[in-house]
């Protein structure tokens, strides 16, 4: 039995599997189709022991406060390993950073109208045994919808099917090191200082152990006070795969540049694989505030064999201190190693909007 392929051209295949669904509809035949979490419950929203797959997964939830959607998190456990493989932020989890929801469609995320409450995911999921969770860490109730749509198969995955994983990461504020604001008249000569020939200082998007592929993240930045020419960016991609030494065989030029954009943008977008679905500056203050984006390795997803770090520079050679976070997606096969720690929800919460540059 291999796992097949869901895409358009294997939709004919007609492979041995039951398809099932997991569902918060009321079981009294009502329309009280959601769940209630209280402050600090956690509840399970898939338990299987039998091999297959989850499909899809769309969620929608009200009510926990201004910031629930990063109060809430949804945890996952492979195949009975006993620390999850998934532990993230709701809103994160779907594609955009800041416990925001706002209309976007990529190939396997998408918030969904209205104003993009409607949250899906179509990464697979295989599994010999599954349990998901939501945790529910914001101070007030939340109500929860969900559709789980997942395959019973008859016999085990092949052995080099891995398992999906995803960690959350944040780091607030980076440790820049320029002070000094940015002109024409000195902007190559602070440029020139502080070359990063390590890699060392990058923002860490991702940090592994194992047999797997990297197949992207998001990316969220919150530039919260004025410091150099503004742009958070220009901060090279680098992934260090299997140990190697910098400079890695995975080498960017710069933060636009690895989310398939070009030239500071400060246009939204979403296509199937990269976008930037959150963009806060004005006239005055370009870039000032939020800045989500997410870059997808579906066509072209990264193979490590021992270990992989997936990071960034915070602006050149690390040069500024902003507010990034992240989430990060990729399969490998088990054990994997137990994820960081998730951050408490005062940890987890987006900084207050600043008010407007003069």
């Amino acid at each position: 039995m291999k796992l097949g392929n869901g895409s358009l051209s294997g939709l004919p295949l007609l492979r041995d599997y039951r398809s099932l669904r997991s569902s918060s509809f009321d079981r009294d035949g009502g329309n009280h189709d959601w769940w209630g979490l209280e402050p600090g419950e956690a509840r399970t929203v898939l338990q299987s022991n039998e091999p297959g797959c989850v499909r899809h997964l769309w969620m929608t939830a009200g009510g926990g406060g201004p910031h629930f959607l990063r109060g809430l998190a949804i945890r996952a456990w492979w195949d009975g390993q006993a620390h999850p493989s998934i532990e993230c932020p709701l809103g994160d989890f779907f594609g955009i950073g800041f416990g925001m929801h706002k209309d976007f469609v990529s190939l396997p995320l998408q918030m969904s109208p209205q104003d993009g409450r409607g949250m899906n995911s179509w990464w697979p999921m295989p599994f010999e045994a599954a349990r998901i969770e939501i945790v529910n860490d914001n101070p007030e109730p939340v109500n929860l919808y969900f559709y789980l749509d997942y395959e019973q198969h008859p016999s085990r995955q092949p052995d080099e099917v891995g398992r999906f994983c995803c960690q959350w990461r944040r780091e607030s504020p980076t440790d820049g090191w320029c002070t000094e604001r940015l002109t024409n008249e000195n902007l190559w000569d602070v440029w020139g200082k502080n070359p990063n020939l390590d890699g060392s200082g990058n923002y860490t998007i991702l940090d592994a152990a194992g047999d797997g592929i990297y197949v992207g993240c998001v990316l969220s930045v919150d530039c919260f006070q004025r410091q150099a020419n503004d742009w958070y960016g220009e901060g090279d991609d680098m992934i260090f795969v299997d140990g190697e030494p910098w400079p890695p065989a995975l080498h960017g030029t710069g933060t636009e540049d690895y989310f398939n954009m070009a030239f500071c943008p400060r246009t939204e977008y979403c296509a199937p694989y990269h976008g930037l679905t959150v963009y806060s500056g004005n006239p005055n203050w370009n870039w000032k505030g939020k800045n989500s984006m997410y870059r997808f390795h579906i066509e072209d997803p990264i193979r490590f064999r021992k270990s992989i770090r997936v990071s960034i520079e915070h602006g050149h050679a690390n040069k500024l201190s902003n507010d990034y976070s992240s989430a990060a997606f990729w399969y490998q096969l088990l054990p994997s190693s137990p994820l960081p720690k998730l951050l408490p929800y005062e940890g987890r919460i987006a900084r207050p909007d600043e008010p407007e540059f003069g």
